[in-house]
């Protein structure tokens, strides 16, 4: 929890007396519910006003699991109709209990109920199949000749030791391949007019991974709280090819990418994912399929907490090695502008999941 400024007198001794914080933070960090007792609690109706903005892009992202895993919609079936009648209705939250929904608080990180969100997105690389001018830095997938324990590290690969039978592609600037691997996933434009190639996860080296964002903020280079994928991207803009390549092999963990020509964007539970409708969660936690309310805090073009709140559905559809606990990451779709958008996400909001009233899942969840 992000600490802030002096208290006066009165104000310090009643937060020692309530356990909690009355203010907002710039991270959009509430404490209006009190301490949360369980990982998962059930609130008579969500502490919070207004109805989903992405009413329909819930509906197509259901429809998307209905197509690409029936299973996995079999097994959420009663739930998500049971959502569909509620947001006909209106969506509003004191309205759940007559659709058979029950809401589960999340304790957040900090258990007042702040869970935090990141984001992720799809870039877009372009490329060709063989090296030419500015199209030199080359995309690989997983070798299938040497053993995990023999991959080498990033500074390895950089430097050419991987046989070139490897190589899938040759693209124009070696920081839009670090942003694509940081994704797991992309579209690559080979160009001539051709449809876009999606890059999915081929696989890693097995070496640890390590933040440059962090290795730019220990060397005083971008402040903390100013970091962000845009951040990054606008350091590597102002500095010499080797001085990023430098940076990038700090971090020894690399990334392979697999083709899958006419392939869309989608998740570990292979289904298309619909921006701001899916997020990756620690499945641990919160399971493939989870339907989810959840008030995202609004930022502005610059990545500053507007003191909004928007409310969403969205469902569990993806995970990541980073997503842990009370952490979600939403997925803000295909492009520059939606990767600037998430690059800006490290806030916090709150999350209730939603359950049929015969599901059981109080009692596994307290």
């Amino acid at each position: 929890m992000r600490m802030w400024g002096k208290y006066l007198l009165f104000g310090f001794v009643i937060s020692l007396l309530s356990g909690c914080h009355f203010r907002p933070t710039d991270r959009a960090q509430q404490y209006k519910d009190g301490r949360i007792i369980h990982n998962l609690q059930l609130v008579n109706a969500p502490n919070t006003e207004g109805s989903p903005v992405n009413a329909r892009d819930f509906v197509t992202q259901v429809k998307y699991i209905s197509e690409a895993s029936p299973r996995l919609y079999n097994n959420n079936r009663e739930i998500f109709e049971a959502i569909e009648n509620w947001m006909l209705s209106g969506g509003d939250t004191r309205d759940l209990n007559e659709f058979g929904l029950l809401a589960y608080q999340m304790e957040g990180e900090d258990k007042y109920g702040n869970v935090k969100f990141t984001g992720y997105y799809t870039p877009v690389l372009h490329a060709r199949h063989t090296k030419q001018g500015e199209f030199k830095y080359p995309l690989y997938r997983m070798p299938t000749t040497l053993s995990h324990s023999r991959l080498p590290s990033r500074a390895a690969i950089y430097r050419g030791v991987l046989n070139k039978k490897f190589i899938i592609g040759y693209s124009d600037s070696l920081m839009d391949n670090f942003m694509m691997e940081v994704q797991g996933s992309g579209y690559v434009n080979f160009g001539g007019g051709r449809s876009f190639t999606f890059f999915g996860y081929g696989g890693k080296n097995g070496h640890a991974y390590l933040s440059i964002g962090s290795v730019l903020i220990s060397r005083g280079e971008v402040l903390k709280e100013k970091m962000s994928m845009k951040a990054i991207r606008q350091w590597a803009e102002q500095h010499s090819e080797p001085e990023v390549r430098e940076l990038l092999e700090h971090n020894p963990s690399f990334i392979f990418f697999k083709p899958e020509p006419h392939t869309q964007v989608r998740g570990a539970s292979a289904v298309p994912l619909v921006a701001k409708a899916s997020v990756a969660s620690d499945k641990s936690l919160i399971p493939p399929g989870t339907a989810l309310l959840a008030e995202v805090p609004v930022l502005d073009k610059m990545g500053k907490f507007t003191g909004q709140y928007q409310m969403r559905l969205m469902v569990a559809l993806d995970v990541g090695g980073a997503i842990k606990g009370n952490h979600f990451d939403i997925y803000h779709g295909i492009g520059e502008k939606s990767g600037e958008m998430a690059g800006f996400y490290n806030h916090y909001g709150r999350v209730w999941v939603l359950k049929k009233a015969s599901s059981g899942f109080l009692a596994d969840n307290q």
